[in-house]
């Protein structure tokens, strides 16, 4: 068992925190306040190599894997800079395209992603179904050699920053109907499809959200969405579930390194804070274990997150599928829980301060607060456990 990363993996941490302390939390809340998006961090990023290091080199990519990606994520956010369209570009939608996409889908999109000319974004939460797949209501159906979607999505992060969006819908089979809108639930299989954002039929709505971020949340209405057959992820409908899971495991594990290394920069920016800040007796407060013994504890569960991020990496890069789903939900919730907490504990120790702009640590509260309900809730973690690891009836 080894828990030291590769010379090079060494020196890509390196240069990612390099990166993003260049542009530091300051720009960070700067772009989100204006309403404005980090371009200028994701270009350079894309540039150097960061955004495409788990894409293969045949498409100008590191050649490397989620664990790599996980490294870019984690830094960047304990940088102060949390990038969530890391996790729906590079990890699902690359991830999704290079394992199950067609030769000429790779080969028209692994190449921007990988250096960051082109953002795809994903779509699977709706209204009423949330992202349970078995209930989803945007149905695809042919119409000659195209395809036809209809349907809504909600929290779709990044809509007006990307080309394109990788929709799951359900596509009726077996019946003889296949696309048949009115389809019983049981004959639906999930199909998943790269729709340009600007295809008529594709409307967007900006959701107001009480977090502080660079990237929007938007609903998405699909109205007849026509789309040409090479638009279907694969080569055929039996691509379609495979294709969804494959994304699964590297969102929660991106996730869960972004929730590890904003919990980290909490936790500098307190200590550095506790360490030199003099109230009585000229003693630092971090003296005091009142203060001090919460952000330790806020540290030893960010490292534990960080630990169980790596196992659920190197299994994932291992091809170890369903031990990685395992680790990967783990890491998801241990990294949302300890972040969360590092927050928290962070503007505590800070008082007065911690609220302000200028420390840098309020403003990460919303942020790391939705850690702990998206992409999947502690709750269907803590059921997904239950069922696959502890041997229990399923609950819901």
């Amino acid at each position: 068992m080894n828990f030291d990363l590769t010379p090079e993996q060494d020196q890509l941490r390196d240069a990612v925190r390099a990166l993003g302390r260049k542009y530091g939390h300051g720009y960070f809340v700067e772009k989100a306040k204006a309403g404005a998006h980090t371009t200028e961090l994701w270009q350079e990023a894309g540039r150097l190599g960061y955004l495409g290091v788990n894409i293969p080199t045949e498409y100008g990519g590191g050649g490397g894997g989620i664990t790599e990606l996980a490294i870019v994520c984690e830094e960047l956010a304990a940088a102060g800079c949390p990038l969530l369209l890391l996790v729906v570009s590079p990890a699902i939608a690359a991830t999704v395209i290079n394992k199950h996409g067609t030769d000429e889908q790779r080969k028209r999109h692994l190449p921007g992603l990988a250096d960051g000319s082109r953002k795809i974004v994903f779509a699977i939460t709706e209204p009423e179904a949330g992202s349970n797949f078995h209930r989803l209501g945007t149905v695809a159906r042919r119409d000659g050699d195209d395809w036809l979607l209809t349907g809504r999505k909600c929290y779709i992060s990044g809509v007006d920053e990307a080309g394109h969006v990788l929709v799951v819908a359900r596509v009726a089979v077996g019946d003889g109907s296949a696309g048949s809108a009115d389809a019983s639930p049981q004959k639906l299989k999930p199909a998943l499809f790269i729709v340009p954002t600007d295809a008529p039929g594709l409307e967007k709505s900006k959701l107001d959200m009480e977090i502080l971020s660079p990237e929007n949340q938007f609903l998405l209405y699909l109205d007849d969405v026509r789309l040409p057959a090479d638009a279907l992820v694969g080569e055929s409908l039996d691509a379609g579930l495979p294709a969804l899971f494959a994304g699964l495991n590297p969102e929660r594990i991106t996730v869960a390194a972004m929730g590890a290394g904003t919990g980290r920069y909490a936790i500098e920016r307190a200590s550095a804070y506790t360490a030199t800040r003099k109230v009585w007796g000229g003693r630092s407060i971090g003296t005091h274990q009142g203060v001090a013994h919460p952000l330790a504890h806020a540290a030893v569960q960010v490292e534990l997150a960080r630990l169980m991020i790596h196992k659920a990496a190197t299994l994932y890069d291992a091809g170890r599928d369903l031990e990685a789903g395992v680790a990967g939900n783990m890491a998801k919730y241990a990294a949302g829980e300890a972040a969360a907490l590092a927050v928290d504990t962070a503007v505590q120790a800070l008082g007065g301060a911690g609220m302000t702009t200028e420390y840098g640590v309020a403003t990460l509260l919303g942020a790391v607060r939705a850690g702990r309900i998206a992409p999947v809730s502690r709750e269907m973690i803590l059921n997904f456990v239950a069922q696959h690891v502890l041997g229990q009836d399923k609950s819901y």
